[in-house]
């Protein structure tokens, strides 16, 4: 049996296999394939592969030298799915984001530059670039730090990760509806991508609190499908049933000390926190006048950041709008995350 170069790593509160685009097939076919055998899908459990039973943890990183002087690293997400043999690009992860960097750094595609590298990524899925700024005490990647991420036990190495001209680069829009609110199906939406296609949606419509715990949400799954497959048309996502986009996320009035509670949803699953570029995308909505749950949000003093309540805790974003603009524009995203080498080996497919 052949196997095939991988590093498995948990970036901010997921996990996925990263690879160098040489160690997989040039065939996307091909490589879907594999990657399918690889992470154990079809299969609930993704008991004879590396998938750890839910989208968070089936993940795949590809990352490839640069393919222009604007950046030092390519970086391609693909989304499996578990139960179905799906592989998406539609759309990208901030949080395996995390681990891109210090990836590269130990593969040789980018040279550590003293106690802290800093590391330019294109995201192949949306065409944007992140910065990505991470520990490199002594030349090598540092994993270890004093950073605790909600979702995530015990402490890790910051990873600050800085998005700019995030807006539409799925949709082609910050708001792809040309509205601010829309009305799907008898529900008040507010739909936005800033990096992230997101359909922001009040909880209390859906009959719930919004501070249900995970395993509560399940029974959601039809109504959120059918939100978001007439949201998906009105945002120029055509057809997306089987696809993971968008994302949608049900809002509530903080009650922990953060800025606004939320439920996510990936893309009918509830997600045990929230991703990245949707959390970026949900603040940007609340952050917009007339926008669903505007209404809710409680903002920080200036210059802090707004921490998002989740199902396991919080995330930070930062997000500056250019208001020189008309209408006002996203010019910088922040959040900080952490990453963690796992295992660095060959990983077996099945036949």
């Amino acid at each position: 049996m052949t196997g095939v170069r991988c590093m498995l790593m948990r970036g901010g509160t997921s996990k996925g296999a990263y690879f160098l685009a040489d160690d997989l097939p040039a065939d996307p076919r091909e490589r879907d394939d594999l990657l399918l055998r690889i992470m154990g899908s079809p299969d609930p459990r993704q008991i004879d592969g590396l998938g750890g039973a839910q989208p968070v943890t089936s993940k795949v990183a590809i990352v490839a030298p640069p393919g222009g002087p604007d950046r030092d690293v390519d970086y391609l997400f693909l989304q499996l799915g578990v139960g179905d043999a799906t592989v998406s690009d539609r759309q990208t992860c901030g949080n395996l984001l995390a681990g891109v960097g210090q990836f590269a750094v130990e593969r040789g595609l980018v040279p550590a530059g003293g106690e802290r590298t800093t590391v330019r990524v294109l995201l192949v899925n949306t065409g944007s670039i992140a910065v990505s700024t991470f520990a490199t005490p002594g030349g090598e990647v540092g994993y270890a730090g004093s950073l605790a991420i909600s979702g995530v036990p015990g402490t890790a190495a910051p990873v600050e990760l800085d998005f700019t001209e995030t807006e539409g680069s799925v949709c082609g829009s910050l708001l792809p509806t040309g509205r601010i609110r829309d009305n799907v199906g008898g529900l008040e939406v507010s739909c936005v991508d800033n990096g992230m296609p997101v359909v922001v949606a009040r909880a209390t419509d859906f009959g719930i609190t919004g501070y249900e715990p995970v395993e509560e949400l399940t029974g959601l799954a039809d109504r959120i499908d059918a939100l978001r497959v007439e949201a998906g048309k009105l945002m120029g996502l055509g057809d997306v049933r089987g696809s993971s986009v968008p994302k949608t996320t049900l809002v509530a009035a903080p009650r922990d000390g953060g800025a606004i509670a939320t439920r996510t949803f990936i893309p009918v699953r509830p997600h045990p926190a929230i991703g990245v570029l949707g959390g970026v995308s949900v603040v940007t909505a609340l952050l917009l006048d007339g926008a669903v749950g505007h209404e809710l949000l409680v903002r920080p003093p200036a210059g802090e950041p707004i921490e998002i309540e989740h199902a396991s805790g919080t995330l930070g974003v930062g997000i500056e709008f250019d208001t020189t603009a008309t209408p006002p524009r996203v010019a910088r995203s922040t959040v900080f995350r952490t990453a963690r080498k796992l295992f660095d080996g060959n990983v077996f497919p099945r036949s």
